[in-house]
C-alpha cells in the first residue's frame, strides 16, 4: 500500500503540475475581464488536435509544436475576443456566460463534423524509457510536460511582476476602473489577456498530447477540473491556480489508487464542497467589493 501511495502522490503531482497551467489561463482571463470562459476546455482540445496533426501531417515533434500551438492561439484568443467578447462586455454577466457556453458548443461539435468522435492518440517515434524513483515509476513525457508547466507558470509570474505590460494587466485585474483612470488601455489588456489565456491552455495540450488521447470531447473534462481548481484556489489568484492545481492533482490520483474507479473523482469534488463551504472565496482568495 506504501508503494502504491507512493506512486499515486508522484503521479498525482506530475498531472497537478499541467493542470496548474491550464487553470492559470482561466484565472488570469477572469481576473482581466471578469468573465468565466465555459471555451476554454474546448480551445485545450483544438490545442491537442493541432499538435496531433502537426505530428501526423508535418511531423513536428510535439514538444518543438508549442512553439507553433502558442503564438496561433494566442493570436486566436485575440482574435475570439474583439469579434465575440468585446461586443457584448456591456451584457449582463449571465449573458456573458452563456456567450463563452455556445462558443465552446460550436468549436466542439465544429471539431466534432471535421475530425469526427474517434478517439485518436500520438505514437512518438522515438523511446523514453521510464524513470525510477524509489519504487515508483515516472513516465518521462508526464514529467516532460510537468517541468514544462512549471516553467511556463514562472515565465508568466515574471511577465505579470516585472514587465510594464505585466504591471498594466495586474492593475486591470485589481482595479479596473482606477486603470482606466491612469491611461491604461484595458481595451488592449483585454484581448492580451485573453489571447495568453488561451496560448496557455492550449500549450498545455500540447504537452499532454503525447500520453492523452484526441476526441471532440477531451477538453470537457479538463475544463471541469479548471473550474474546480480556480475556486479550490480563488478566483484571479495565481498561486491559487497553482495550489490548485496540484490539491486537484493528487485527489485525482490517490483517489484512483485507494477508491474503485468509479468513484476515483470523489476525493476531488468532496475538497470542491469542503472549500465552497468553509472559505467561498478559495484557499487563497480574497472577497471582492
Amino acid at each position: 500500500m506504501t508503494a502504491l501511495l507512493w506512486q499515486a502522490t508522484i503521479s498525482g503531482v506530475l498531472i497537478g503540475g499541467v493542470y496548474a497551467l491550464v487553470a492559470l489561463g482561466l484565472t488570469l482571463v477572469f481576473g482581466v475581464l471578469r468573465i468565466i470562459n465555459f471555451a476554454h476546455g474546448t480551445l485545450m482540445m483544438l490545442g491537442m488536435y493541432a499538435t496531433f496533426f502537426l505530428w501526423s501531417l508535418a511531423g513536428v515533434d510535439p514538444y518543438v509544436s508549442v512553439v507553433i500551438v502558442g503564438p496561433a492561439f494566442f493570436l486566436a484568443g485575440m482574435f475570439i475576443e474583439r469579434l465575440v467578447i468585446a461586443p457584448n462586455r456591456g451584457a449582463p454577466e449571465s449573458n456573458q456566460l452563456l456567450l463563452t457556453l455556445g462558443l465552446a458548443l460550436f468549436l466542439e461539435n465544429a471539431a466534432l463534423a471535421a475530425f469526427r468522435a474517434d478517439p485518436r492518440s500520438l505514437q512518438l517515434g522515438y523511446r523514453l524509457p521510464p524513470i525510477l524513483l524509489g519504487e515508483a515509476v515516472v513516465n518521462v513525457p508526464r514529467l516532460v510536460a510537468f517541468l514544462a508547466s512549471i516553467a511556463l507558470a514562472v515565465l508568466l509570474w515574471l511577465f505579470l511582476r516585472y514587465t510594464d505590460t505585466g504591471k498594466a494587466i495586474r492593475a486591470a485585474a485589481e482595479e479596473r476602473e482606477g486603470a482606466l483612470l491612469m491611461g491604461i488601455d484595458v481595451r488592449r489588456l483585454d484581448s492580451l489577456a485573453f489571447g495568453l489565456g488561451a496560448a496557455l491552455v492550449a500549450v498545455a495540450g500540447s504537452l499532454v498530447t503525447p500520453f492523452l488521447y484526441v476526441a471532440p470531447d477531451v477538453g470537457d473534462v479538463f475544463n471541469i477540473l479548471a473550474f474546480v481548481i480556480v475556486v479550490l484556489g480563488g478566483m484571479g489568484s495565481f498561486l491559487g491556480a497553482l495550489l490548485g492545481g496540484f490539491v486537484v492533482g493528487l485527489a485525482e490520483s490517490i483517489g484512483a489508487a485507494v477508491l474503485p474507479g468509479s468513484l476515483k473523482q470523489l476525493p476531488i469534488f468532496a475538497l470542491f464542497v469542503l472549500v465552497l463551504l468553509f472559505r467561498p472565496n478559495g484557499l487563497l482568495g480574497r472577497a471582492r467589493g
